[in-house]
């Protein structure tokens, strides 16, 4: 049995406002007068003050709450943070990086606003890699975030702030985005349930919008299904979108019996390590034992999808140091960390790729629905060897091995990004031997997240996910 260190794990839970509650819960609490959104807001502000000095995830803090609260919704008074690549009107978008000063934000991003139509109370904005880069939150002259489950490793990325913040109980739900793994790597290296939406499903980013190909996706991480269902239907009434079959909100599980594919290794030839592989298999014996259908699958990828996505990435970090003094008149990409910097001039060494890599990115929603034929979700790893320790993954790092260590983590996520099709991870049941969270993953069809909140309602209901504060 593992042994939990008190200099190790970190969480705020007590006896105040929040209590247990998950986000809905809190909302319940509210709506019956058993606690009022400033009390709720003045604790959940404790509870960062308590965990935050050793596990580094707030950026900036908003000075008075009251002035950062949504108008009614289903997460009324229910206190959060928001992403800090993501605007706040009044807060800096600083993206994580040294290359230049944040200034305040004239207005709301886009989603901020469908955010606070939830009804959400804003206490700050929570730390990422530079520009979102990166499968961890770690930089080149700062200390990193950390997990709340063990400070020796990493929180994930690039939602690691938001995800370390929930993981704790410093707040019950965070902002999150995708746009390789984003919302899902911290959620599987901290415990919690990480939806990333179909594309479409929730209002585009400034730059998703700009892209050739959007791979962004907003959502949250949260640390109960039920959470992310009342996320999902709280941003549908807000705008719904045309081109996908609402949602609604999911309350349970589903009586239909599914037919799942499952793989343990990427199909980019990665294999997954020991206890990665033991969660997936466990959670295809509790699925048969549920009565679903479960049965291996191989995703037909192009062989050279992995190339491309990086040289897409390597684009991405291009034009940041191209447009960066939009972002501060005295952005300076010399400034920018390793990775960001090393993804540049991989880029400038293949941007004549561009065309092709566009075509063939585009491409791969062909061959991953060809997959799907048969089947209704598709589960795997979301990653491809469990939580790293802190360092391993720095930004400091020669870029050649980070990346090297990057591809043999990050093997599973990307395709849902470039495809446009929803994803969810959740904690498995089985942990590493050092008590880390695993996370396993589950993938449907563009506008199918009501098939993954039910598949994931009924695992949480068969074996209720671990808790930090009973470690």
């Amino acid at each position: 049995m593992t042994t939990f260190d008190e200099r190790t794990l970190v969480h705020a839970f007590r006896d105040d406002a929040l209590g247990e509650h998950d986000a809905v819960g809190l909302a319940a609490a509210i709506r019956r007068g058993e606690v009022s959104p400033a009390e709720a807001a003045r604790d959940a502000a404790a509870r960062v003050r308590a965990v935050d000095a050793r596990l580094g995830a707030v950026q900036v803090h908003v000075d008075s709450p009251a002035h950062a609260v949504g108008t009614g919704g289903a997460f009324a008074g229910v206190p959060t943070f928001v992403k800090d690549n993501t605007d706040f009107q009044g807060l800096p978008t600083g993206h994580g990086s040294a290359a230049f000063r944040p200034r305040a934000a004239r207005q709301h991003a886009p989603f901020t606003r469908q955010f606070l139509s939830s009804g959400v109370t804003v206490l700050g904005k929570t730390r990422l890699p530079e520009f979102g880069f990166s499968p961890t939150t770690e930089y080149d002259g700062a200390e990193p975030v950390r997990n709340p489950w063990h400070t020796d490793y990493s929180a994930g990325g690039s939602s690691g702030g938001s995800a370390a913040l929930v993981a704790a109980g410093a707040v019950p739900i965070a902002h999150a985005n995708d746009g390789g793994g984003s919302i899902r790597i911290p959620a599987a290296c901290c415990g919690l349930v990480g939806l990333k939406p179909s594309r479409g499903r929730v209002v585009a980013s400034a730059l998703g919008r700009q892209l050739p190909l959007d791979i962004i996706s907003d959502g949250v991480v949260s640390r109960s299904v039920r959470d992310a269902a009342a996320f999902l239907a709280a941003a549908e009434r807000y705008r719904r979108s045309p081109a996908l079959p609402p949602v609604g909100l999911v309350e349970g599980p589903s009586a239909r019996r599914l037919r799942i594919g499952f793989l343990l290794d990427s199909p980019n030839g990665v294999h997954s390590d020991a206890s990665t592989r033991a969660a997936v298999t466990e959670t295809v014996k509790t699925l048969g034992r549920l009565g679903h259908t479960v049965e291996p699958v191989e995703l037909d990828m192009d062989p050279s999808f992995t190339d491309d996505f990086l040289t897409y990435w390597g684009m991405l970090s291009f034009l940041l140091g191209v447009t960066g003094r939009t972002l501060g008149a005295d952005f300076d990409r010399r400034r920018m960390d390793g990775l960001s910097q090393g993804l540049r001039e991989e880029y400038l060494r293949n941007w004549r790729r561009t065309p092709g890599v566009l075509r063939r990115l585009k491409r791969t929603k062909e061959a991953y629905a060809a997959s799907f034929r048969g089947l209704d979700l598709v589960m795997s790893p979301v990653l491809a060897h469990t939580t790293p320790p802190i360092g391993h993954l720095s930004p400091t790092v020669p870029y050649a091995k980070l990346m090297e260590r990057i591809l043999a983590y990050v093997a599973f996520t990307p395709v849902d990004n470039v495809v446009g099709t929803p994803s969810i991870s959740m904690p498995a049941a089985s942990a590493t031997p050092d008590g880390l969270p695993v996370g396993v993953m589950f993938a449907a069809r563009p506008g199918g997240e009501r098939k993954l909140l039910e598949i994931a309602f009924e695992l949480e209901a068969d074996r209720p996910f671990r808790r930090i504060q009973d470690q």
